[in-house]
């Protein structure tokens, strides 16, 4: 008898074999018992009928309390009738692991219970779904960039410098020395792509923002591509193919989790149609401005009520070029003919989910990073290697991150930032 995951079960049709799973749910009848089966791959549906049955094996059946561990053994049998297409006449039930008055049930439960019980939540078929979803897109950006011939390269998450100076970083010890958290791996990134051409890096990062909205997470992932030899414009183009391919992905590959989400597909087909709509820093000001936003003046940031409405100006997700030169990052290349402005962009998703990319072409002349660290109270001797990259063989080179659990956000229509991250770290919550 083969040990098989329930996502396999197409292969094993009329087959006897044997499944571990978990009680998700069961309902009774008088002489059939119907169990609802997860093992982590999928869920589907056990038969269990007192006729067919030894006696103890079907009142085991109907005493199975919910996320009790359990070996499975039936028959595959194909069903029409469920979406998954397939489920299991028990013969015979063995329980692993009791689970006696799990605190998760069916009824509705407030987000601060759930979120004290995010590591038994994460079995419920939305965050699963979720998760899903999480788990296509990181699949599919290691594809995107491989066949697009990057290099991973992983920064360090401990570092002395900055890319956008102190004031949200966790700090810590570092033997006699100052440490931070990473905010961001470009810095980093910009030496690899001076090393390796197209390189992108994938892992934590840090911000200590005080911020309790529902886009913000204390600790998210970041995916920072760097390209040498690229100037903007091309690098938008990078951009948009990325995030159309990673739609278009879980388009393909996710459909029971789109399904357990109510998310409607024919939304997301349109975000796989490119190019994306680009509009100017000032074209949005002046958008904002003719639509009744008398709170936005040039030079301010955009905050969540401008980038929703500018999203929901367009079908698609939107680039926001060239920002004011005193609201981004030192190392931003500034605009050719204007000095007020650098050359960068944002891009903003629909329906309300705010930037998902950040990006920009970076500064390669030497003395003006050098007066921009300077500007900002940067500690220059920090950042010589960073201009060492601007005195061996500089290039034009472009990059941008994007925020995996806002992408997940998105993508997977879901109100809060909370539920992308299987734990996250929020404001007030470090638990579990």
């Amino acid at each position: 008898m083969e040990q098989i995951q329930i996502i396999d079960s197409k292969n094993h049709v009329g087959e006897t074999v044997k499944i571990g799973a978990w009680i998700a749910n069961k309902r009774s009848s008088g002489k059939i018992a119907f169990l609802q089966l997860r093992d982590g791959t999928a869920y589907f549906q056990g038969i269990v009928v007192k006729s067919e049955v030894p006696e103890e094996v079907f009142q085991l059946a109907k005493s199975l309390t919910q996320e009790t561990s359990v070996w499975i053994i039936g028959e595959i049998r194909e069903d029409s009738r469920s979406k998954f297409g397939y489920e299991i006449g028990v013969t015979g039930i063995e329980v692993i692991g009791e689970s006696h008055e799990y605190p998760i049930t069916p009824k509705e439960h407030g987000t601060d219970f759930l979120m004290d019980h995010r590591h038994l939540w994460l079995r419920s078929s939305r965050q699963h779904a979720i998760m899903q979803i999480r788990n296509e897109i990181i699949r599919a950006t290691y594809e995107f960039f491989n066949n697009n011939n990057f290099v991973k390269i992983d920064p360090p998450i401990l570092t002395a410098s900055t890319a956008e100076g102190t004031t949200d970083l966790f700090e810590t010890n570092y033997f006699d020395q100052k440490a931070y958290l990473s905010q961001s791996g470009q810095l980093y990134m910009e030496a690899a792509a001076l090393a390796f051409g197209k390189v992108f890096s994938f892992g934590p990062t840090f911000r200590a923002e005080k911020s309790k909205t529902r886009r913000h997470l204390i600790e998210f992932w970041m995916i920072e591509p760097e390209m040498a030899f690229m100037h903007q414009e091309e690098s938008l183009e990078v951009q948009e193919q990325y995030v159309a391919f990673l739609v278009q992905s879980v388009l393909d590959n996710c459909d029971h989790a789109l399904d357990v989400l109510e998310r409607d597909r024919e939304v997301l087909k349109k975000y796989t149609q490119l190019p994306f709509p680009r509009i100017s820093y000032d074209e949005a000001v002046e958008l904002l401005k003719k639509n009744g936003f008398d709170d936005i003046e040039w030079g301010d940031d955009f905050g969540s009520p401008h980038e929703t409405f500018i999203a929901n100006s367009f079908d698609r997700p939107v680039f926001i070029l060239n920002y004011p030169k005193a609201i981004k990052a030192f190392y931003m290349k500034p605009h050719p003919t204007r000095d007020d402005v650098v050359i960068c962009a944002d891009m903003i998703a629909p329906e309300g989910y705010g930037e998902i990319i950040g990006g920009s072409e970076r500064a390669i002349d030497h003395d003006y990073l050098l007066e921009q660290i300077r500007n900002h109270n940067l500690d220059e001797k920090e950042y010589s290697w960073y201009l060492d990259l601007r005195r061996y063989g500089s290039v034009p080179h472009s990059g941008f991150g994007l925020g995996l659990e806002r992408t997940v956000t998105w993508l997977a229509g879901i109100e809060h930032v909370r539920e992308a991250s299987p734990f996250p770290r929020l404001l007030n919550r470090i638990y579990p």
